[in-house]
């Protein structure tokens, strides 16, 4: 059997110094370390924090008794997804349940799910940081549904700022993965992508950056 792919779009975030971080995470500092003139060979410096980019968080990042990145099932981070199209939301505006509820049968365990809310457009910007957010009854009726991987093209699936994130909660207790600060979902222009967003095998940590693809494949 010949694995063959028609098509494959990335998903992530350019990673430099200029990358969105969450308020209050470690500031990216990426610089030379050695170059071939005098050392005979080029290496960067790479400072980042472990939710710096395009990354997946681990149950452990908000409950201390969540699996650590390094302990995920593999299996969650690829997987068919189901892109759910939210274009409409305003800053700080909630995607409730009957903006999703036409692709809920699509739902089953092993799908990934991605909210495309567009605001992936504004990375570089104030605006960026007042993203549509996932109400707590979406995440609910998915994760019933057998859903335990949730991407989103904003830096946050709850809302920044705030003081509860009852999303991140509700994955964790099932110990399901969150993918934020991806980009790029209005090029899944076909049905069945498989995504896949492995993280680095980073011991005891409460997540990592990512190189999330979407892959078309010639059925």
């Amino acid at each position: 059997m010949v694995f063959q792919m028609k098509k494959v779009v990335d998903l992530s975030l350019p990673l430099n110094n200029q990358t969105p971080i969450y308020p209050g995470d470690p500031e990216p500092n990426i610089s030379v370390a050695t170059t071939i003139d005098k050392e005979g060979y080029n290496l960067h410096y790479v400072h980042i924090g472990s939710q710096t980019g395009s990354h997946v968080d681990a149950p452990y990042h908000f409950s201390n008794l969540g699996q650590k990145i390094d302990e995920s099932d593999l299996s969650l981070f690829i997987g068919i997804g189901v892109v759910i199209p939210v274009l409409g939301k305003g800053e700080q505006e909630e995607i409730t349940l009957a903006d999703v509820e036409s692709y809920l049968e699509q739902l089953e365990p092993g799908k990934i799910v991605l909210f495309h809310t567009g605001w992936s457009q504004y990375a570089n910007k104030e605006k960026y940081f007042r993203h549509p957010y996932v109400s707590i009854e979406v995440i609910d009726e998915m994760i019933r549904r057998g859903i335990r991987t949730f991407c989103i093209d904003c830096i946050n699936i709850d809302i920044t700022g705030g003081d509860s994130f009852p999303a991140h909660d509700a994955i964790a207790e099932v110990n399901g993965i969150i993918a934020e600060n991806l980009t790029n979902f209005a090029a899944i222009n076909f049905t069945d992508p498989l995504i896949c967003a492995f993280p680095l095998r980073i011991v005891g940590c409460d997540g990592s950056p990512v190189r999330a693809v979407a892959v078309e494949m010639f059925h």
